[in-house]
């Protein structure tokens, strides 16, 4: 057929390539082309679906002499039961899930598309998400906390298989336990052979004759559990964790998903965060910015002593090394900014304000030419 690319070429192995080296190219390719490695990538999904018709034809013996003999006509243009004429990605779990080793998502997952060897579907559980609230110290040192969460739990009534007592399961009759059903039609190319999810089980591959009157025969309920978790030093708002198999129970039995941790920061009191360095707004009286001294600012982890210099400006940037937060890949420790300001009093007694108006009339008091032009170019920055 004219635009069909050649099924050796596809899997990268030659005409002469052995069963064992075709299986094991598939399985690299589907690897690489899987939809929940590349979610949303239609291109990826069509790579995926062109290599598992490559090896529909090409693991079949007979199939793939005819295709050696008469090319992509030999097989109806497709493989017979072929991916291209309806085929879903369903049909494509269930019939090579096995050469997976059981699961189809076995190199990390995937999706929970996996089976037993037979086909079989394995649940997965939904995820749940919550957020934590951590204040500046907790950040700062890592903390361990316990949180409640409503979720779905496997039945203990009937050891989350669904059946009263847990013992009235069988084998599906219609599936044999494959959760899958089979179908072959005579086309006039030949035999067509589709699968799908078995209707009496919806894919689990077992029969139940008595549901657990606890669960309804869902393998699962809804119970409040108190988790531990760990949170790591150096966290920040937004930072998503994720405990794997702590969320939802998958319904007669299955994968657990996963638990998802939002972080949120409490608001401190004093300290501005800026990612890994803190902020302090630091107000000095006039006398103190003017003679120098000794004051008292907070830090993440208690109060700290600073030396303020003789004529420190308003606007004048200190720096406390280290006492910021760390990396939350341990790389280092962010510091504190104390930003220096100069409190202006707006109410003063007769007194003051006779003390002040003498002062003014100082030369001191009145800004050089050095000043003048320091606060000019600080303030010229702000507008580059």
């Amino acid at each position: 057929m004219a635009g069909k690319r050649d099924y050796y070429e596809i899997l990268e192995v030659p005409r002469n390539a052995t069963a064992e080296e075709i299986k094991k190219a598939y399985r690299k390719k589907a690897i690489r082309f899987h939809p929940d490695k590349n979610p949303g990538d239609k291109e990826a999904e069509e790579k995926f679906k062109e290599a598992a018709e490559a090896y529909e034809v090409l693991s079949d013996e007979n199939k793939r002499a005819r295709y050696d003999q008469f090319g992509h006509a030999g097989v109806g243009g497709a493989a017979s039961g072929g991916f291209s004429g309806g085929m879903s990605m369903d049909d494509i779990f269930s019939q090579f899930g096995d050469i997976f080793g059981g699961h189809f998502g076995g190199f990390g997952g995937f999706g929970g598309f996996g089976g037993s060897q037979r086909g079989r579907r394995v649940n997965r559980g939904s995820d749940l998400r919550v957020k934590v609230k951590l204040s500046l110290k907790e950040i700062l040192n890592g903390v361990e906390k316990k949180i409640r969460v409503k979720k779905y739990v496997s039945c203990p009534y009937c050891n989350g298989n669904g059946s009263e007592h847990g013992t009235s399961v069988s084998t599906c009759p219609t599936c044999n336990g494959s959760g899958v059903v089979t179908r072959v039609t005579n086309t006039i190319l030949g035999q067509m052979q589709t699968s799908s999810t078995c209707p009496t089980c919806n894919g689990d591959g077992q029969s139940i004759s008595k549901k657990c009157p606890h669960c309804n025969g869902e393998g699962i309920v809804r119970e409040e559990e108190v988790i531990p978790i760990r949170i790591p030093a150096g966290v920040a708002e937004g930072m998503q964790l994720s405990m794997s198999g702590k969320g939802n129970a998958a319904r007669r039995g299955g994968v657990n998903g996963d638990l998802l941790i939002v972080i949120e920061e409490e608001q401190d009191p004093n300290l501005i965060r800026d990612e890994n360095d803190v902020i302090y707004n630091l107000f000095l009286t006039f006398p103190t910015a003017a003679l120098g001294g000794t004051v008292e600012v907070p830090t993440i982890d208690g109060m700290a002593k600073v030396r303020i210099e003789p004529g420190t400006q308003p606007g004048k940037v200190l720096r406390l090394r280290n006492k910021g937060l760390p990396s939350v890949n341990g790389y280092g420790r962010g510091d504190e900014l104390i930003n220096v300001n100069v409190y202006v009093p707006e109410n003063l007694s007769d007194k003051e304000r006779k003390q002040l108006e003498e002062m003014g009339r100082s030369d001191n008091f009145v800004p050089s030419a050095t000043a003048r032009k320091s606060v000019f170019n600080k303030f010229r920055k702000m507008f580059d």
